[in-house]
């Protein structure tokens, strides 16, 4: 995930946008205004949320939330990371799912939909900061919970899924709002379920609209103005240009609705993770001599934690904030992206998602690790926050040649643009929710999301973004709870899955039907073949239930007839 960094964070990214004159004044007393309001409402809901046990320097609540969480759950369903990813990839291929499935988008789709949501600032900035702050061994915690955090996506994903609504239409809405209400009201909790599930859905539409919004915007704005010269940029006073082209650019998808959105994550996520991996790469190479030493430091630091505060539990602590900030498992949004996938059987999202954490948290945080450790950042003296983020990982871009950090800005633009595709669609399916899916009220949101873009880009709004970041994390209370009352379905789901897989009595699903990457849209001639073949399916089963209950009654009075002879006999 992208919104990790703390409310000092915001402002130290904020005040590099600054403007002139008349503009400068206004937008200040804008600023003011909305500070005063939001303020000290921010200030209490952070502290909160965010509310931090004293030992070890500072254990905030929310984090041990989340990390015992994937801790059991990876367990409970028998470590699905290590044993499932072989079968996963055949799903994301999209060799174990029929066009004619109920769903809008691929599970390749899904998956690009919810990387763009989580690959970004928290793999570039937020992994320079716990670097700097918890040493390199802080990098190798971010690793080993980005493991465990597979699962939490693997769960979201599956129950996102089981318990989804299909509209006649073929559209899909599901995610926590619903798998809280009904999956809930099926073990006994309807009242619990209904109200976690609201609860959950009001956090969803605040959270995402600062934290997958107007920080976006506003963090995209930032390191464009900063990379063509800062205060003396053409755009330092333009900010409202450039919001308001990338609204326009964000309207022409996100009115279109998830198929859109899926449409085009699929083909941006691609192309920023390969550009921000052949850049990553090409710093490492650079400084390939200082690799092995760059491992030493990450594995020593990481279970000694020499010179940092709180010792070894303090670098954990980092490492493992960082890691589930980053990725956002426990927060739902897996559940929303891929409740759209065109699957009839849950369990293949679940296997899909277990790819998400893996990539970001594992594969581009340890790209980033490398190139801050290798070029010797990571013991650069700052606060935190100055040198902190996409500075930092600009300097080690910069060791390779003058103009390399344009390839970065070109990464934190995408990824800002991808994110907040990703996020309009999973504060629709919330807002709708809310309003028993009001097409007219889902629509007013998208063209309300558009407009909040220029807003974001233009002024800073601190207090907004830092309450509605405090309501994104307060998503995973009711979630996780969730998925705790829910861990028997989910297991069997799961497991049940994985035994059909093992065995090979899962169906062969013929070439031509086979969902694929992104060709997912069956013909007429094939929605007709699949009617035809499932009536023939259920004939088969009503003649196998007739065939075995007129065995039964054969058995009845044969046994029936043996007792009436042994009785006579008697």
């Amino acid at each position: 995930m992208k919104t990790e960094l703390s409310v000092d964070a915001y402002r130290s990214v904020s005040e590099a946008v600054v403007t002139a004159g008349a503009a400068e004044e206004a937008v200040g007393g804008f600023d003011a205004a909305v500070e005063a309001v939001f303020g000290p409402i921010a200030t209490i809901l952070s502290a909160i949320v965010f509310f931090e046990i004293p030992v070890f320097g500072g254990v905030p609540v929310i984090v041990l939330w989340l990390m015992a969480a994937a801790v059991f759950i990876t367990f409970y369903l028998r470590l699905q990371p290590i044993t499932g990813i072989k079968h996963s990839l055949r799903i994301i291929r999209g060799k174990a799912t029929r066009k004619t499935d109920p769903g809008e988008v691929s599970s390749f789709q899904a998956l690009a939909t919810e990387l763009s949501g989580t690959v970004g600032l928290g793999n570039i900035a937020g992994v320079a900061v716990a670097i700097t702050v918890g040493g390199p061994g802080a990098a190798l915690w971010i690793i080993i919970f980005g493991f465990f955090a597979m699962t939490v996506k693997m769960a979201e994903a599956t129950l996102g899924v089981k318990y989804r609504q299909v509209a006649s239409d073929g559209t899909t809405s599901g995610g926590p709002m619903y798998y809280l209400r009904d999956g809930l009201a099926e073990i006994g909790r309807p009242r619990m379920g209904r109200f976690l599930a609201v609860f959950y859905a009001i956090a969803t539409v605040i959270g995402v609209f600062g934290a997958g919004n107007l920080f976006q915007a506003n963090q995209a704005t930032a390191v464009l103005v900063n990379a063509t010269g800062g205060d003396s940029s053409w755009l330092a006073d333009k900010l409202w240009l450039v919001g308001v082209i990338m609204a326009a650019l964000c309207a022409l998808v996100i009115l279109g609705g998830i198929k859109k959105i899926a449409e085009w994550t699929s083909a941006i996520t691609p192309l920023m993770a390969i550009l921000y991996f052949l850049g990553a790469i090409a710093v490492v190479l650079v400084n390939i001599t200082n690799v092995p030493d760059a491992f030493v430091l990450m594995f020593r630091g990481a279970f000694t934690g020499e010179g940092i505060t709180g010792g070894l539990i303090g670098v954990a602590i980092v490492g493992i904030q960082r890691a589930l900030f980053s990725n956002a498992a426990g927060v739902g949004s897996a559940g929303m992206a891929h409740s759209a996938s065109k699957t009839d059987d849950p369990a293949t999202e679940g296997f899909t998602a277990l790819w998400e954490p893996l990539v970001d948290s594992i594969i581009v945080c340890t790209l980033t690790s490398l190139a801050i450790i290798t070029t010797g950042l990571y013991d650069v003296e700052t606060d935190g926050s100055s040198m902190a983020g996409v500075e930092l990982t600009s300097l080690a871009f910069g060791t390779v040649t003058s103009w390399f950090p344009v390839l970065l800005t070109v990464c934190v633009v995408l990824f800002g643009f991808s994110t907040i595709l990703a996020y309009a669609y999973y504060g629709q399916k919330a807002m709708g929710y809310l309003t028993n899916e009001n097409r007219k009220v889902e629509k007013g949101f998208q063209i309300a999301w558009v407009l909040a873009v220029v807003v974001g880009a233009s002024i800073s709004l601190d207090s907004v973004i830092a309450f509605s970041d405090a309501m994104f994390f307060l998503m995973t209370v009711p979630n996780l709870l969730g998925i705790y009352f829910l861990s028997r379905v989910l297991r069997l789901e799961i497991l049940r899955y994985r035994t059909r897989a093992q065995v090979g009595t899962l169906d062969e699903i013929p070439a031509e039907l086979q969902v694929g990457l992104r060709d997912h849209e069956p013909t007429k001639a094939q929605v007709k073949a699949e009617e035809l073949r499932l009536e023939q399916a259920k004939e088969k089963r009503r003649e196998i239930r007739r065939e075995f209950r007129k065995a039964q009654r054969a058995r009845k009075d044969d046994e029936g007839g043996r007792a009436g002879r042994f009785g006579r006999r008697s």
